[in-house]
């Protein structure tokens, strides 16, 4: 991916999280030359055995996820295959309107993260009983009912075991990471903070959160550098 030097995260942290909080990732390989890459949309999180703190450009991790047998792309896997993973946080559209300034164009802020790294496949049902459930905890805690109480799934373990010969898992070692934070550093800081405004303003989600990471990007940065440093 390429990602100009003002757009790059002021930390590596800010890569992890947004993988963590955007957990519906794109699994891209390679396929023949005659249908091009592979892809498949599914759930990815941090492996519950991975210790210690993300390394900056994430390398060294450890990400687990899994899908449908039945997909042709878990057939086409081979344990040992280079991948990718992709992950799209906040975005929203920047109007014109907004610049005070003519003349001007519209543009999209948005933020991803590409993480590279070798695929393994998982080859056990206890394994991948596993990483089904890991990925319960983590989705419940971050994701879970508005009642703050996390699902029980103990009652729903008999059904888990019942569905998972059916699901394929594997585990994801990194070997590095792009972080795309597009977020008007190019503009001055006023503008920046109109956009931020505008953006705070909305009722979609995503703007919300487009703009909390552009108060948090304006707290990181001195007024006016936007070296992303």
């Amino acid at each position: 991916m390429f990602v100009p030097e003002c757009y790059r995260e002021p930390d590596g942290s800010w890569m992890a999280e947004l993988v963590r909080r955007n957990p519906l990732a794109q699994l891209v390989t390679n396929g023949p030359a005659a249908d091009g890459p592979r892809v498949t949309h599914l759930p990815v999180i941090r492996d519950p055995a991975m210790t210690g703190d993300w390394p900056p450009d994430l390398s060294g991790g450890l990400l687990v996820g899994h899908m449908n047998r039945a997909n042709p792309h878990w057939a086409a896997l081979e344990s040992g295959t280079t991948a990718l993973l992709t992950f799209t946080g906040p975005h929203a559209y920047v109007s014109p309107t907004l610049y005070g300034v003519t003349p001007a164009s519209p543009t999209w802020n948005f933020t991803a993260v590409h993480v590279r790294g070798v695929l393994r496949k998982i080859a056990t049902i206890e394994e991948t009983l596993e990483v089904v459930k890991a990925t319960v905890r983590a989705f419940e805690r971050d994701f879970g009912s508005e009642l703050g109480v996390e699902w029980d799934m103990t009652g729903s373990l008999d059904y888990f075991r019942s569905i998972v010969p059916a699901v394929g898992a594997f585990r994801f070692e990194v070997t590095g990471a792009d972080g795309m934070f597009k977020l008007s550093q190019e503009k001055e800081p006023e503008i920046r903070d109109r956009v931020r405004q505008c953006f705070a303003q909305r009722d979609s989600g995503r703007h919300r959160e487009a703009a909390a990471l552009m108060g948090r990007l304006m707290q990181t940065s001195p007024a006016g550098d936007v070296s992303g440093n």
